[in-house]
């Protein structure tokens, strides 16, 4: 008996055991689930979102630079506003997303506050990890079709969230180059 409760204790606190495993789940959902949380978190071939967000000088946020229709601030509130359109398009069948494009993108040209922009980034990491609860706990369910769509499941939207966000973080990277606010 002490032994079982040893390796629960050990399983339940080792990283390696982190995803969790649904018993009603075959090896290969596991292995997709870990595959599609890897992409939404970590960079692989590029950098992550993480790191395109930290340590940018707040004075950088709202500048733009010549010949770009946004600056750093707006980017980083239109991935928060579509991944959360994302995120609740895929848990909540009454969902109505906002209108495109003007819903998906800031009014603001400028955060009002560094509080402001570090609830933005709370927000992002907040939101995708509850998404990825969600992928987490859908089992068999990422192949069926989301209640309220026209056919999108929730294997398509994890894909559309990682390409989304990948895509914007090259884009806030490119910026911070331009800023001269980049590694």
């Amino acid at each position: 008996m002490q032994r079982n409760e040893t390796i629960k204790s050990y399983i339940s606190e080792n990283k390696f055991f982190k995803i969790k495993r649904m018993q009603t789940q075959k090896p290969e959902n596991e292995l997709l689930i870990s595959n599609l949380t890897e992409l939404l978190i970590k960079g692989n071939a590029h950098a992550t979102l993480d790191d395109a967000l930290k340590n940018i000088t707040y004075e950088s946020l709202s500048r733009t630079p010549t010949g770009l229709p946004y600056n750093i601030w707006q980017i980083a509130q239109h991935i928060r506003i579509s991944q959360w359109d994302i995120l609740e398009f895929s848990r909540n069948p009454k969902y109505i997303s906002p209108e495109w494009p003007k819903g998906y993108w800031p009014s603001e040209k400028e955060p009002a506050s560094e509080e402001a922009w570090e609830k933005c980034i709370h927000d992002i990491k907040e939101d995708r990890n509850s998404f990825i609860e969600l992928i987490k706990n859908a089992s068999e369910n990422l192949y069926t079709p989301i209640t309220g769509g026209d056919g999108q499941t929730l294997l398509r939207e994890a894909l559309v969230l990682a390409d989304h966000n990948s895509y914007h973080t090259g884009e806030i990277i490119v910026l911070r180059r331009l800023l001269n606010d980049w590694k």
